[in-house]
């Protein structure tokens, strides 16, 4: 759909935006030579001690589920338009009576304080510098009335068990904190087989070994510029598990914190929407029966998500469903995460019918080689690529994308994906 004439955005400046790509020249020399966001995953991974660099890589089992969220994207082409006269393009997106800057946002991410200092606070200012949502995790290490605070825009993801009298307490807790979306996780009825992590020596709760102090060592920027100044504020706790703070990250007690979210159902979702008076968004859906089912039980939106392939190996990607999720909710706001990447990740994820996307692992790497301003880098540049991307297009605003502007590339023959030359 066109812009209305009596809502048309400004004229772009193409003298520094369309005509030129972005390489940089404008950021400080740390970050000159990244040009993509698969760039700050090579210097995150120089930076971080092995453990904790797997920890935040990592998937479950074969990997295949990470695997096929990138695979997905590749499947998809764009068929362009032309001659559209792009020259008034807009990124913003109206979401939950919020006019934000993009389509995209930072996905929950768990312990991130851990990967530059003071993590989460590093990316919830950096998403409310540019107008993009943060949703805080809640395996974070970092208050969530703190981050209210500096990022009053933010939203929240909790992990709940089917205890309603906890639900009940951290949902006042929430609310008094001035949150107005909550995000529901749903896909964690018992902790994925990250083997992953055992090879890299990493667990949770924390236990401290020879080697883990010797992955420190190793890794001497890391240790006094996150490591030591996290401990000089006290040993890092999980502060958003419930109403009352959680337990401290190398506590046995994190078993017990994490545990009993097999009860959860979809009884607890109806009586989180009887006390809860903000948006209310579902987390890990997959089934487009389970997204009718949120829709009914009053979900203000839905996240499609393979929790990043860190849960059920052989899950599906998230744009493999987003069609048929798209069609069983209506109108019900449809977000994504998982294998985004690049601008044009993006837009095929528009395309298909997203409302808004969600990326993880390349801001928590971005936090991790140059805090705020590595998020900041990443985010001008992901802004960029999508900018353009719509004008060679053909677009001006991302609502105009649609099904039209794909070609599906690879179709399954003969008990395998190949490529084709016409298929939709």
């Amino acid at each position: 759909m066109k812009a209305s004439a009596h809502h048309t955005p400004p004229l772009q400046n193409t003298s520094s935006s369309a005509w030129t790509a972005f390489n940089g020249a404008n950021t400080k020399s740390k970050l000159a030579n990244i040009l993509s966001l698969e760039d700050f995953e090579t210097k995150a991974r120089a930076y971080l001690p092995k453990a904790l660099y797997g920890y935040i890589a990592g998937s479950v089992e074969t990997r295949q589920s990470w695997k096929d969220n990138f695979n997905a994207f590749e499947e998809w082409g764009f068929v362009p338009r032309v001659l559209q006269n792009v020259a008034r393009r807009s990124q913003s997106t109206t979401l939950f009576n919020h006019e934000w800057s993009c389509p995209f946002g930072i996905a929950p991410m768990g312990i991130a304080a851990l990967s530059t200092y003071d993590g989460d606070q590093v990316m919830a200012r950096a998403a409310a510098q540019a107008n993009i949502p943060f949703i805080l995790s809640g395996s974070s290490l970092t208050r969530l009335e703190s981050i209210m605070e500096v990022a009053p825009n933010s939203w929240f993801q909790a992990y709940l068990p089917g205890e309603q009298q906890r639900i009940n307490g951290l949902i006042a807790r929430v609310k008094a904190a001035g949150v107005k979306t909550l995000v529901i996780t749903v896909d964690i009825p018992v902790a994925g087989n990250r083997e992953n992590n055992i090879r890299a020596g990493f667990s949770t709760p924390l236990r401290p070994s020879n080697r883990l102090i010797w992955d420190g060592l190793t890794h001497p920027r890391w240790l006094l510029g996150t490591f030591l100044r996290t401990l000089m504020d006290g040993v890092p706790h999980f502060e958003n598990s419930f109403a009352e703070r959680g337990a401290p990250i190398i506590s046995r007690n994190v078993e017990r914190d994490f545990s009993n979210r097999e009860h959860l159902d979809w009884g607890h979702i109806e009586k989180i929407r009887e006390q809860w008076p903000g948006h209310l968004i579902i987390k890990g859906i997959l089934n487009a029966q389970d997204a009718a089912l949120a829709k009914a039980k009053g979900a203000d939106g839905i996240i499609i998500s393979n929790h990043g392939g860190r849960q059920l190996d052989g899950a599906v990607s998230p744009l493999r469903v987003l069609p048929d999720v798209v069609q069983a909710t209506g109108k019900l706001p449809v977000m994504l995460d998982g294998g985004i990447r690049r601008g044009s990740d993006v837009l095929k994820a528009l395309a298909l019918g997203a409302k808004f996307v969600f990326l993880g692992r390349p801001f928590n790497f971005a936090a991790a080689t140059a805090s705020q301003d590595g998020v900041n880098h990443a985010i001008a540049l992901l802004k960029a690529e999508i900018d353009r991307n719509m004008a060679m297009l053909g677009v001006n605003q991302p609502e105009e994308l649609g099904e039209a502007f794909l070609m599906r590339l690879y179709c399954e023959c003969r008990g395998r994906y190949q490529r084709i030359g016409y298929c939709r």
